[in-house]
């Protein structure tokens, strides 16, 4: 039974008290999944067909990861001393304006400072962006009783999937039928207009009367607010991000953490990220100046590689059911490591849609246990600090993955390069099933 038919069933069983905030939440992720297929998932391939390098389209994904190091902390003691449906309502305005700033760069710069002119617009996005992914985590658990966030959760993660498919096979009719960059000028300008409905809706939740008890399990919500890559690049992003809100002083980031086992899993859990993000600066490049595809090709490729993410995460509860968060978790990621390998020995659309549908199967797995398999080795009464550890480790991967994989492609090559890092990935599986 899809997410979707769950709610039809269960509508009239909503409390009243919280029946407009969930219509709020589903409408706010639809829009979202309108941003996300459209000016989020063509940015770099935007990027790319204005030529930009390895180093430059490295940066794209490195500039957040930068700022999330230093804002991450403080945005959760900034958010402490103020209503969180407000603070996330006005810092998702002051980052989605940005994507608006995306549709005139054609009209005033030149193809290459159209390039360095979107990573400074990303990393200045970031600033607000970091803070409306902390405040919108804290705040979905605010507003959202308990027993029924998983059915909230659902919801929610099947509209943004079915959106996102739309809207990216409809991008891809776009920039096929519209000359270059006009195409991409109409794709960002449909992108904004859905974040900030998306801001509308948020701004429409109301904090309930009578507060919801912490209960230290994931969400497991796809959408990341607040992010510059497709939700399946993110691969949990925002797990645990609500507890940051919780911290009552600075943490003191104690280094003993390191010496237990929690240190060992941070150090296995970097691997995997580092293995991960290598790559992610590279598929654009790949795409565009190897393989020649065209937009709507890239736009189908999307499109199954998220109905397969849907349909392998409606079945994620059974196959965890028969066997564990951790067993799920090294499977996924030893699909991710067919997913750059299968990359490099593309030399068409069919076999690019073929390892589509395998990426998406892998981060079906690998994302939706992810989360859970960090809660369940976390300490609940020091879990805020432990999740703090994760975020720094998290987002110093994606910052070295980021600047080292276009370093490693100049050193050897696009091809080459996918292959070492699907080597890598492989031994991040084999290190987290040996000492995970």
């Amino acid at each position: 039974m899809t997410s979707l038919s769950l709610f039809r069933r269960n509508r009239r069983a909503v409390p009243a008290e919280h029946r407009a905030n969930f219509w709020h939440l589903y409408l706010d992720i639809a829009w979202f999944g309108v941003l996300n297929g459209t000016a989020i998932s063509f940015m770099a391939i935007f990027a790319a067909r204005q030529g930009a390098d390895s180093f430059q389209i490295g940066l794209l994904n490195a500039a957040p990861a930068i700022v999330s190091l230093g804002v991450t902390l403080p945005a959760g003691r900034w958010l402490q001393q103020r209503s969180l449906t407000r603070a996330v309502f006005w810092t998702s305005i002051w980052h989605r304006l940005f994507y608006l700033t995306w549709v005139f760069l054609p009209f005033f710069l030149a193809p290459y400072l159209q390039v360095w002119a979107l990573v400074a617009l990303v990393l200045l996005m970031s600033i607000p962006g970091t803070v409306l992914a902390v405040g919108f985590n804290a705040m979905f658990a605010e507003v959202v009783p308990p027993d029924w966030r998983s059915h909230v959760v659902g919801v929610r993660n099947a509209l943004l999937a079915l959106v996102f498919i739309v809207t990216t096979l409809l991008s891809g009719v776009i920039l096929d039928r519209l000359p270059f960059p006009s195409g991409y000028q109409v794709v960002f300008a449909i992108g904004s207009v859905g974040a900030m409905m998306s801001s509308l809706h948020l701004y429409l939740i109301r904090r309930p009367e009578e507060p919801t008890p912490h209960v230290g399990r994931s969400l497991g919500d796809w959408a990341h607010p607040g992010s510059y890559r497709t939700w399946a690049q993110d691969l949990r992003l925002s797990v645990g991000l609500r507890f940051v809100v919780r911290f009552r002083q600075r943490p003191s980031f104690d280094f003993s953490l390191l010496k237990t086992p929690f240190g060992l899993l941070l150090g296995l859990l970097f691997i995997f990220h580092l293995a991960q993000f290598l790559a992610i600066p590279l598929f654009p490049l790949y795409w565009v100046n190897e393989l020649k595809l065209t937009d709507m090709q890239i736009s189908l490729g999307n499109a199954v590689f998220y109905a397969i993410v849907l349909l392998g995460s409606m079945q994620l509860a059974g196959i965890t059911a028969r066997s564990d968060h951790k067993r799920v978790l090294v499977m996924g990621v030893v699909l991710m490591s067919l997913y750059p390998a299968l990359t490099a020995v593309t030399n068409g659309l069919a076999l690019f849609l073929i390892t589509s549908a395998v990426g998406g199967l892998a981060w079906s797995l690998a994302g939706g246990a992810l989360s859970n398999y960090i809660y369940e080795r976390t300490p609940e009464g020091e879990r805020p600090l432990h999740l703090a550890w994760y975020h720094l480790s998290f987002n110093a991967a994606i910052l070295l993955g980021a600047l080292c994989g276009p370093l490693l492609a100049e050193f050897t090559g696009l091809t080459a390069a996918l292959a070492f890092i699907a080597i890598g990935r492989y031994l991040a599986a084999l290190a987290l099933w040996r000492w995970g």
